[in-house]
């Protein structure tokens, strides 16, 4: 805020930072920034529980600050203010650019401790075993969202009842009593209970515990049976005292899709421009290092299994579909995705361009003319296609993405069940805010070059 005063009313005379004009504002930007810090604090964006992990935090923030601004405007226009234009032009995108940079910054700094095991929530599990077991590894996989599970309590139990052994997670307790669960939270000082799907307590006893935890100052937390489904499809209704879980029915509309189209257009064409400096100096490299083409085309399924071709920069020797066969007993992909870490195929050039993905970028074109999306599932094979189980044709319901859930989570390093799942999670949770976070997730993982090859 104090850089927008100086930026907008600031002078070059001797000491002078503010001309006269600006004086007002000082006192404006002392009291913006203070209904400012307000408003995020309102919308929740300092929340523990979304801090440092997901893009909730960064929906509030934007939220806030947008709302601020057009309370500004509201006032202004109302009373007849005269606002300096220039002035709050600069404070909204700095404040907001300065905010989001800010946040990413605290971010990195406690997801590294959080993998570390600091700064998190301890949790204590309690279910059936297989509940337990799910928690577990769900929280674990996900250190970043701020849970560290430090033991179960599985009442009612048998006692030859055992975790899998690859859980190494401690067993508080087997007593259904509300009594000995108390105890065994507060003998193991955890900060938070988790109650995972189908716990084997009545009602009354969870409410019970309820109480007790609340007069603790100990959280609670119930973990539905519901796996791979976004905040936005999911709405609870209390009835009768019971809040029940609505969740809504994945299904991208006219609108949406009309939304996500317009979105890539936009997007893939500042792309093709801002990058062209680079698409060519890349096509030259490619036509210079090997014979052959400088694109390569290759039948890919698109939406509703119709088949495109798919562009990319040609990476490998002209020959090498027809080496394929030769190489298959090398695969190193996972189930139906054939890779090889070193594959002889893959030029010099081309070595590098799949270091960084830029082999990829040709796949702008796709967006361009609707057979991809900027952000989507990744684009199959015909032959991997007639290997799909029915459940897995579901990542054709939209047009594949230049990059992805899968992009942005490991690559050729996913095993096949991995990729299939982020693929739907992707389909049936799409939103306009998701797309945007993967694509600024995807630029760090080409610079990262985790999973590439």
């Amino acid at each position: 805020m104090s850089g927008a005063l100086i930026l907008r009313f600031g002078t070059s005379r001797g000491r002078e930072l503010i001309t006269t004009d600006g004086e007002p504002y000082i006192a404006v930007t002392v009291v913006l920034s203070a209904v400012w810090w307000a408003m995020l604090g309102l919308w929740g964006s300092r929340d523990a529980t979304i801090l440092g992990y997901g893009t909730e935090e960064f929906k509030r923030l934007l939220s806030a600050s947008f709302w601020l601004f057009g309370l500004v405007a509201t006032v202004s226009y109302a009373f007849n203010l005269d606002t300096a234009r220039g002035y709050i032009g600069v404070a909204l995108p700095a404040g907001v650019f300065s905010l989001i940079l800010a946040r990413t910054l605290v971010r990195a700094t406690l997801r590294g401790q959080r993998r570390g095991g600091k700064s998190s929530s301890t949790v204590l599990l309690i279910g059936g075993i297989h509940g337990v077991e799910h928690l577990a590894r769900a929280l674990r996989s996900q250190p970043m969202a701020g849970y560290r599970p430090i033991g179960g309590y599985v009442p009612g139990a048998s006692t030859e009842s055992l975790l899998d052994s690859t859980i190494t997670l401690p067993i508080l307790g087997q007593d259904p009593q509300i009594e000995s669960i108390v105890t065994a939270v507060r003998q193991s000082g955890v900060d938070a209970v988790a109650l995972s799907s189908g716990v084997p307590l009545p009602p009354r006893l969870i409410r019970e515990l309820g109480w007790a935890l609340a007069d603790m100052q100990v959280k609670m937390i119930l973990a539905p049976a519901l796996t791979d489904i976004a905040g936005p499809r999911i709405h609870t209704q209390p009835v009768a005292g019971l809040p029940l879980i609505h969740v809504s029915t994945p299904n991208l509309g006219n609108g949406q899709r009309l939304l996500k189209r317009a979105f890539d257009l936009v997007g893939a064409s500042v792309l093709l421009i801002f990058l062209s400096p680079l698409l060519v100096a890349v096509s030259v490299a490619v036509r210079f290092d090997s014979a052959g083409p400088i694109l390569f085309r290759q039948e890919r399924v698109g939406t509703q299994g119709r088949p495109f071709q798919m562009y990319k920069f040609r990476s490998m020797v002209v020959d090498a579909e027809a080496r394929l066969e030769e190489l298959s007993g090398r695969n190193e992909g996972n189930g139906l995705l054939f890779k090889i870490k070193a594959d002889p195929r893959v030029t010099t050039v081309g070595r590098f361009l799949r270091r960084f993905s830029l082999d990829e970028l040709p796949q702008l074109l796709n967006v361009l003319n609707g057979t991809m999306s900027l952000v989507g599932p990744r684009p199959p094979l015909p032959v991997e296609v007639n290997l799909y189980e029915n459940h897995v044709h579901r990542r054709l319901l939209v047009r594949p993405g230049l990059t992805g859930l899968w992009q942005v989570s490991g690559r050729s390093l996913l095993s096949w069940d991995d990729t299939v799942r982020l693929d739907l999670y992707y389909v049936e949770n799409w939103s306009l805010a998701g797309d945007i976070a993967i694509l600024l997730k995807t630029v760090r993982a080409v610079l990262a070059r985790h999973g590439a090859y």
